[in-house]
């Protein structure tokens, strides 16, 4: 299948539903898959990553986001981890739009709200962004996807990005760093790198979009690839 299958509005494989397990020592999901959205035979390494060595989230009735959601492994995550908060998946992909919607009500997820980019209403500022982000898409589009949604975060908000190392997370963390965001590296584990993200204060930088990040991924992030490494 070609890998625009996953960032576009209506993927034209057929259909072949099928369920995978997510299991997390707080969490025990089976959550229905399909053709035509990322890693649908399996939860990815990355979002595996980060959903286990992410850090806490914030608590009480705020808002956060599951950005590129697919099925929604990290949305439902949230939700079950912070019952009180609001949990935005957003996807362009209407076949993961659908799936996660089902997978929230099979786990009795009440919290979810899962839109497509342009439903979430403008007054929404996010206490936090969970993101394995579409690398592959070309660093234009992701530039600009992640510029929309990093400048909805809280002034304490934070986002957590799990990038693979080889398909251009350190020039990512530069080119963040760069715009006026605070990039860190929480931990690197087989490839992958897992960035932290304050909200930059003040408007943007005024510079240049930095090193080139691979062209290229899905709508939920980036653990088709092999050649993975172990630092």
């Amino acid at each position: 299948m070609n890998d625009s299958q996953y960032w576009t509005d209506r993927p034209d494989v057929a259909s072949r539903p099928t369920e995978v397990g997510l299991l997390l020592p707080d969490v025990n999901l089976t959550l229905t898959t399909d053709r035509g959205v990322f890693s649908a035979d399996r939860v990815d390494r990355g979002t595996r990553y980060l959903l286990l060595d992410g850090p806490g989230l914030p608590t009480g009735p705020v808002d956060l986001m599951d950005l590129g959601c697919g099925y929604g492994p990290i949305a439902c995550t949230m939700a079950s981890r912070r019952p009180d908060a609001r949990v935005w998946a957003v996807d362009v992909n209407e076949r993961a739009l659908g799936l996660c919607r089902a997978n929230a009500a099979a786990a009795g997820l009440a919290n979810v709200e899962v839109v497509a980019p342009d439903d979430v209403p403008e007054d929404v500022r996010l206490a936090a962004i969970w993101s394995n982000p579409p690398i592959r898409i070309g660093k234009p589009a992701l530039h600009d996807l992640l510029a929309r949604w990093l400048d909805r975060l809280t002034p304490e908000g934070t986002a957590h990005l799990v990038v693979q190392r080889h398909l251009g997370a350190d020039s990512l963390a530069r080119w963040l760093d760069d715009r006026g965001w605070t990039s860190s590296r929480r931990g690197s584990r087989k490839g992958y790198r897992l960035l932290d993200v304050a909200a930059r204060i003040g408007p943007p930088a005024d510079a240049a979009t930095g090193p080139d990040v691979t062209d290229g991924a899905s709508a939920d992030g980036g653990d088709r690839r092999s050649g993975e490494d172990s630092t």
